[in-house]
């Protein structure tokens, strides 16, 4: 059975003697109309589904869409154990699963785990059996869920509770989702909700809106809500370039000479050795220079897209290789170095990546 997180219970009964407190010499004040809501409006309804826990964010770990795994955990991938401990580790896990292209990806759970439901709700999970059990209840890969993930609030949001009398029963902040959720899960039918406007939200593309009333952001949901891909699948790194751009991935590959190809796989075959020693310098006019041994061979390179779907078209003469269009896969620029790489594929077999070790 689900255990709740009792978050704003006790909340609720201080509302309840905040008014059963209250004379008649008590402040009433009116809240704008554009600015209230009521409890299980379509609009909050819709606002607690965009502060919903995101069971998708941790499919890299165990793949299931409607619930994620309590942080710390330990793991053992590909035989090497590993501390997660915040949702930026997911990326060491994933270079680890990337490491190599021909191996069985193994990912083992030290039991017992904490999953965590859409609802916020808790359970402690002790097999990898009870594990799989309540996976089977989620939905599958990009079936509809409730949560609404092309959105995020900015934090902090504070929000006042009117009762029926105009009457001012709490003024609250919430700094995450889960404070948001809770709030509106525990709200009385008579209350009516005042945000303290403008608030900011975040569009799946990066972008900042302004929001300046429940209007507004009534409107933002249903433009915006649905408006991207909510990676409920169980690809795991298909979304490394959720947030590029052809101008950034143009940018970084004019920006330093001397690639050179460090994968390259066609049909089941690596070539990258057939190209050790050349090295690729890309020009803003859409030109390349390839240099190797004394040789040289200028073609072209053009870029389009958006997202996930950024592609890059290469023409070389004598390069049939790649001589074809590819879609971008992952820009891996480390703070670290100056080490970047730049990868693109065709499909699940074939894969090209650039790589440049003195790039900043």
């Amino acid at each position: 059975m689900k255990t709740m997180k009792p978050f704003l219970f006790a909340l609720v009964g201080l509302f309840l003697t905040m008014t059963s407190c209250r004379t008649e010499d008590d402040i009433s004040i009116d809240p704008p109309a554009e600015s209230t809501l009521q409890a299980n409006s379509a609009l909050t309804n819709q606002i607690q589904r965009v502060a919903m826990n995101d069971g998708s964010v941790d499919n890299v770990v165990y793949n299931a869409n409607c619930f994620t795994i309590q942080l710390p955990i330990t793991a053992t991938i590909n035989g090497v154990e590993l501390t997660i401990t915040n949702i930026d580790d997911y990326d060491d896990l994933e270079d680890i699963l990337d490491e190599f292209d021909d191996d069985d990806d193994t990912v083992v759970l030290n039991f017992p785990i904490t999953i965590i439901f859409s609802d916020y709700s808790e359970i402690q999970v002790n097999s990898l059996d009870q594990l799989e059990d309540y996976a089977d209840d989620c939905n599958d890969e990009n079936e509809f869920d409730d949560d609404i993930e092309c959105l995020d609030f900015v934090y902090p949001i504070s929000a006042s509770v009117f009762n029926t009398n105009n009457e001012v029963i709490a003024t609250l902040t919430f700094t995450n989702d889960y404070d948001l959720y809770e709030f509106i899960d525990d709200i009385d039918e008579d209350d009516l909700i005042g945000f303290e406007f403008p608030i900011i939200i975040i569009i799946a593309d990066g972008n900042e809106i302004v929001i300046n009333n429940f209007d507004q952001l009534d409107d933002a949901i249903d433009d915006f809500g649905d408006d991207c891909d909510e990676d409920d699948d169980y690809d795991y790194d298909d979304d490394d370039c959720t947030n590029c751009t052809p101008s950034q991935l143009e940018s970084i590959l004019t920006a330093c000479s001397g690639w050179y190809i460090d994968e390259l796989e066609r049909n089941d075959n690596d070539l990258e050795d057939n190209y050790t020693g050349y090295l690729f310098n890309f020009s803003t006019d859409n030109t390349v220079t390839v240099t190797w041994s004394g040789n040289t061979a200028n073609g072209t390179w053009t870029t389009s897209g958006s997202g996930n779907n950024i592609t890059i078209t290469f023409d070389i003469p004598g390069f049939d290789d790649i001589n074809t269009t590819w879609n971008l896969h992952e820009i891996d620029n480390d703070d670290d170095d100056n080490e970047v790489e730049v990868s693109f594929e065709i499909g699940d077999d074939d894969e090209l990546e650039f790589k440049n070790d003195n790039c900043n």
